[in-house]
């Protein structure tokens, strides 16, 4: 196996990127892949339509014990040479949704697969499917591996590994703990993981009420003391889900509150004031489907004053109307799992890591890259732009 310079684990993002950046500088890579074919969580991402970069990318829009750490990757790989690599080898072109979200103006998640393995076919990469890794050991030139492939056992020595090949959310997609467990075992460094960008459970004696509200989106503010974000939430038979959520759930654990203002473009004080200006006949519920469906404000009449003329509101109530609407409290149970996440939150720590070239400090020739990492992106293309990066960076170094 000395022919090739690295064997990269994972055809997922990270991995099928460092092949072929490593292919146009000229190298020999192998990329094994567990799965019948590459890109298995790019092809479902954004619905099938691939939200494959973020054109407001900054260290800012990631979880990481240390997201300066990046600074060094996204300094070699920017959101615009994302762009132009797509456009170039892929014919892709962006168009921009919510937020900055970039998705191929076809919409097809596919294209951004094929474009890798076109590439990997022109650089004359090799690529293994259904072969699963089973073990890392240090050996006398490098790294051997052991892998289940076409039902025999063999191994695969090379100098250099790359391990990209993900985390634990989406088991059906071949999701695993492998580099988690190969970390571990080398003495490296795991900063505990949780499934996040993940929806949130709701259980107990407010399960009721969530559920009766199941299939309602609202626009809101979700907020924690530690950030917030203003997108749609979606109430389920289970609990909440939607953007917003799957946003807050990366900095939100087990036991926390946090805040929804379902009303934020909005002054519901300066509404009622003005309510009561015009004479006050409108009840506070005929005031607030002005804002919310029916469903909702019949729902939250369980906490407020619905039935009650607005110009017969008094002080007290006013404020718990207000509060009530603006100031949401949020106990979920629990979340979704990781069958349910879009990523995992933790992972290998950057400080056993390269900064610029993804290698482990105490093991030459060994890197890591992608969702295996303790850097986890917001939704919206983030994730993509790290792996993209990522891949690249090591790339340069193999």
């Amino acid at each position: 196996m000395n022919n090739y310079d690295a064997i990269i684990i994972g055809a997922g993002a990270c991995g099928l990127m460092c092949a072929v950046q490593a292919g146009l500088l000229g190298k020999k890579t192998l990329v094994l892949e567990r799965n019948d074919k590459p890109g298995a969580k790019i092809l479902i991402s954004g619905g099938g339509r691939c939200n494959y970069t973020n054109l407001y990318t900054s260290t800012d829009n990631f979880v990481s014990d240390n997201p300066k750490f990046l600074n060094a990757v996204f300094a070699q790989w920017t959101v615009e040479d994302t762009i132009a690599f797509f456009e170039n080898f892929g014919h892709i072109k962006g168009q921009e949704k919510t937020l900055g979200q970039l998705f191929p103006i076809s919409n097809k998640a596919k294209d951004v697969v094929a474009t890798f393995t076109q590439l990997l076919y022109d650089t004359g990469q090799d690529i293994w499917l259904n072969t699963l890794v089973k073990e890392l050991k240090q050996g006398d030139a490098g790294y051997v591996l052991t892998v289940e492939r076409e039902g025999r056992v063999e191994s695969l020595a090379a100098a250099k590994i790359v391990f990209a090949s993900g985390g634990l959310p989406v088991a059906k997609l071949g999701a695993s703990d492998f580099a988690l467990r190969t970390a571990r075992t080398l003495g490296m460094e795991v900063v505990s993981t949780a499934p996040a960008l993940v929806p949130l459970t709701i259980t107990g004696k407010d399960a009721e009420w969530y559920a009766s509200l199941s299939g309602n989106s609202v626009y809101a503010r979700v907020y924690n003391d530690k950030i917030s974000f203003e997108e749609n939430i979606l109430f389920t038979h289970w609990g909440l889900s939607g953007p917003a959520i799957l946003q807050i759930s990366s900095y939100w654990k087990a036991g926390e509150i946090f805040t929804m203002d379902l009303l934020p473009m909005f002054k519901l004080s300066e509404l009622i004031a003005q309510e009561r200006s015009a004479g006050g006949k409108r009840t506070v519920g005929q005031l607030l489907q002005g804002y919310f469906t029916k469903k909702m404000v019949d729902a939250l009449g369980k906490f407020l004053p619905v039935d009650v003329k607005i110009a017969s509101l008094g002080k007290a109530d006013a404020k718990l109307v207000v509060d009530t609407i603006h100031q949401f409290k949020v106990k979920p149970a629990g979340d979704k799992g990781y069958d349910k996440a879009e990523v995992m939150r933790g992972g290998i720590s950057t400080a056993e890591l390269h900064p610029k070239t993804l290698e482990a400090k105490k093991y030459p020739g060994l890197y890591f890259g992608g969702e295996a990492v303790d850097v986890t992106g917001w939704l919206g293309g983030y994730n993509f732009q790290w792996a993209w990066a990522a891949g690249y960076a090591i790339a340069q170094d193999i």
